[in-house]
């Protein structure tokens, strides 16, 4: 990340990071936070991040995603397939914050055929200033907690899950970069 992001960053979100990406996390748990800029406003970048019943549409790891429970909104089911080749086949999520004003978005897994158990992620978007000739940005910062799977060490589970999370995210950036292109395209 970029010395002058990271310090606009340090200024804007305290008040936000403290407030939903501090986990309470036990002795068998590990957690991380991972930050995405991108180069596209809020509302493109949120356009794509809130739907609840399309994360395949920027997470490559997941096949499909059916909500079978519930209209998209707060406590709503998703049952979500993955990938072949992971060591996960399906998950049932359910949807914990939906914040449209705010731009945070948070699930937990609450089922499935996988080894993430107690797995709960937050998202939240920020904008950015930007600086130069540079475009209007987002700082994209999603933070997870989870148990630690038998047979495995804190850190191989948070090298395997942050391996996963930083690919979602850049896909993430490029999807919305794209879209933001197309939407001034058209301006």
């Amino acid at each position: 990340m970029a010395p002058q992001l990271a310090a606009d960053l340090l200024v804007a979100l305290p008040e936000t990071l403290a407030r939903y990406h501090t986990q309470e996390v036990g002795p068998d748990q590990c957690c991380s936070v991972l930050v995405q800029a991108i180069a596209a406003p809020v509302s493109i970048v949120w356009s794509v991040v809130r739907r609840f019943d399309n994360p395949q549409a920027y997470k490559h790891f997941l096949k499909s995603c059916h909500v079978i429970d519930g209209d998209g909104l707060v406590g709503s089911l998703r049952e979500v397939h993955v990938v072949s080749g992971l060591p996960a086949s399906s998950s049932m999520e359910r949807l914990e914050i939906l914040d449209d004003e705010h731009h945070v978005i948070s699930f937990s897994i609450v089922g499935g055929e996988h080894r993430l158990s107690n797995y709960r992620s937050v998202t939240t978007l920020h904008p950015a200033p930007a600086s130069g000739n540079e475009a209007v940005r987002t700082v994209v910062v999603e933070s997870y907690v989870v148990d630690v799977p038998p047979g495995n060490t804190k850190d191989d589970t948070c090298f395997f899950l942050d391996t996963i999370v930083r690919c979602n995210l850049q896909s993430l950036a490029r999807i919305s970069q794209k879209l933001a292109a197309k939407s001034n395209e058209q301006h």
